[in-house]
């Protein structure tokens, strides 16, 4: 249950970060509500990576870093909740 809700919750924030990049290829797509609404979510994820990747040739390639760093993330508290129900013997 507990990972269900973990996975969903990481599956939204990527959707999220998809759309949003999407949108940018967009004019005016990111002022509007929708595009409001979700970089105040992605603008802190990605701007981490945005400063380690910089664009080449105009093109910035740190949504799909940050994608796949996400992807990690999610595996890694997959791991660690599955080991902790499996020692106090919750079976999934």
């Amino acid at each position: 249950m507990i990972l269900t809700i973990v996975n969903r919750l990481f599956q939204l924030y990527s959707l999220a970060l998809v759309v949003y990049v999407l949108m940018s290829w967009f004019p005016g797509a990111l002022q509007s509500k929708l595009g409001l609404f979700l970089a105040r979510f992605c603008d802190p994820y990605l701007a981490f990576f945005d400063r380690f990747i910089p664009p080449i040739g105009g093109i910035s390639f740190s949504p799909i870093i940050a994608l796949i760093a996400l992807q990690f993330i999610q595996n890694g508290i997959n791991l660690v909740l599955t080991s902790i129900f499996s020692s106090m013997g919750i079976i999934f």
